[in-house]
């Protein structure tokens, strides 16, 4: 299967701190890609490079094959981008929103009531469109965010702490959505810092410090820790800790 998302050895300094230390990493067209790590990790920052709105202090970075120093707008006409913050209008109705962001994101004139009822429907809002946003429980505000960010039907799809501060029946609904979207061929590429979610991706990629510490399926992650230490059921919690530890000791 053909990589969809290539980086190798990307780098990104703010003045002395670097917040991206020559990460490499690829990503296969439609996986569900996690990247797990702690507040500070360097997460965000990666994300917003690969979607064209950070240029790298040095490394490559491609997105669908476009450059991410040369190609940022092509990037952001072929990605998905829920922001860590909520972005949408509060003033706006459900629908209001899609409306709008169906301009912004140039969908075609005969395809908008087609694709506002697709996305109503994806995310469950239909009995909701004429709601103020700013009424919206905060796990409906999200479910809303992700609908607006696949308006125009994007192959990769980039959600950054997506679930952060709604409850465990509002995060599962979530989960439900994005595997929706990877059932329907979607590359995911999903930043959070729950452990538990890192179960339901293909691949996780560990990050501490701005360095990957560990890269793998959760399957392979848990069958190696154990290997290692002879423990029968290790957590990723285990292996976090556990790699966190050597990098420190490295």
């Amino acid at each position: 299967m053909e990589n969809i998302i290539e980086v190798e050895k990307l780098k990104k300094n703010f003045g002395n701190f670097t917040a991206v230390n020559e990460i490499t990493f690829r990503i296969k067209k439609g996986e569900i890609f996690g990247f797990l790590g702690p507040n500070g990790a360097g997460k965000s920052t990666t994300i917003r490079i690969l979607c064209g709105l950070l240029i790298p202090t040095s490394g490559k970075a491609a997105v669908s094959g476009f450059d991410v120093y040369r190609q940022s707008e092509k990037i952001k006409q072929n990605i998905g981008y829920m922001s860590q913050k909520f972005s949408l209008y509060y003033d706006l109705t459900v629908e209001e929103n899609i409306n709008f962001y169906s301009g912004i994101y140039k969908v075609k004139r005969k395809d908008k009531n087609m694709r506002k009822k697709e996305v109503l429907d994806l995310v469950n809002l239909s009995h909701l469109r004429k709601s103020l946003t700013a009424s919206l429980p905060v796990g409906f505000k999200q479910r809303l965010a992700l609908g607006c960010a696949v308006l125009h039907d994007p192959p990769i799809i980039f959600l950054d702490e997506p679930t952060s501060g709604v409850d465990p029946i509002s995060r599962n609904n979530f989960w439900n959505l994005i595997n929706n979207l990877s059932d329907e061929g979607k590359t995911i590429f999903i930043t959070t810092h729950y452990l538990a979610e890192a179960e339901y991706c293909d691949r996780i990629a560990l990050i501490y410090d701005g360095n990957i510490i560990a890269l793998d399926s959760p399957r392979e992650l848990k069958k190696t820790y154990a290997a290692r230490f002879g423990i029968k059921s290790p957590t990723l919690e285990d292996i976090f800790m556990t790699s966190i530890e050597d990098y420190k000791n490295a």
